[in-house]
């Protein structure tokens, strides 16, 4: 249980500094930042580990949780931007 918490409030640390190094200010809200903090985190935890540049822990970890959540903090502000393009 605990562990969920603990990645909840980790995502939501890292989707805020995503947030405030993206240049567009991507209007997110709560929820939405702590779900781009933690797949971020996920997944460049999980590509790094997989091609070998880092081992099981350390601050890379963070840096590369922060630039995966910024690069999907980037995909996220395209896709609503070109669907808000149409309306």
């Amino acid at each position: 249980m605990l562990h969920w918490l603990w990645m909840i409030i980790i995502g939501f640390i890292i989707g805020v500094i995503a947030k405030l190094i993206d240049r567009d200010n991507a209007p997110v809200g709560w929820i939405l930042t702590i779900i781009i903090g933690i797949v971020g985190s996920v997944l460049a935890t999980w590509v790094g580990e997989h091609l070998g540049w880092w081992g099981a822990t350390g601050i890379v970890h963070f840096i590369a949780s922060v630039v995966g959540a910024v690069i999907l903090l980037a995909i996220y502000t395209a896709f609503k931007r070109k669907g808000g393009a149409r309306s």
